[in-house]
């Protein structure tokens, strides 16, 4: 990959921020203010931008003026890692969300957890990290970690 010259370092990451598509951004955020409770910290108008955790961010991105275009289907997992996935799950199914899962142990990941659909198909997960030692290898890494 290096042709002989010397690459420069490059500066460390800072905050993450993966953004969705969609032709209309209304449902996306009533959906994550309203059904997720998450605080809308940059809005463009075509494109807003909400804090998940720490220095994690999500964004919803009005396909007219976005990099992408909205898809039929996709492909993305949205997971996030809460203390106690049980009033999340009770929660979401008073909304009325469509849910794909009830809550299950996957053993071999050592997590709780359960998975539902969201506005224009993409599917979220909310995540308990059952191993405190986990979670803690997350956290010293810098930066907000998982929780």
């Amino acid at each position: 990959m290096n042709n002989g010259t010397e690459l420069m370092h490059p500066s460390a990451l800072r905050p993450q921020t993966t953004f969705l598509y969609f032709e209309d951004l209304a449902e996306p955020a009533k959906f994550l203010e309203e059904a997720l409770e998450l605080k809308l910290v940059e809005d463009h108008g075509f494109a807003k931008i909400y804090r998940m955790s720490g220095e994690s961010f999500l964004g919803i991105v009005d396909e007219a003026g976005g990099h992408h275009k909205a898809q039929d289907k996709n492909a993305v997992l949205v997971t996030m890692v809460v203390d106690d996935v049980k009033p999340w799950h009770e929660r979401l199914q008073c909304t009325g969300i469509r849910m794909l899962s009830g809550i299950k142990t996957v053993p071999e990941a050592n997590l709780e957890c359960f998975f539902f659909v969201g506005p224009g198909g993409y599917h979220f997960e909310i995540q308990k990290v059952l191993d405190p030692e986990d979670v803690a290898g997350f956290k010293s890494q810098g930066g907000g970690g998982l929780i």
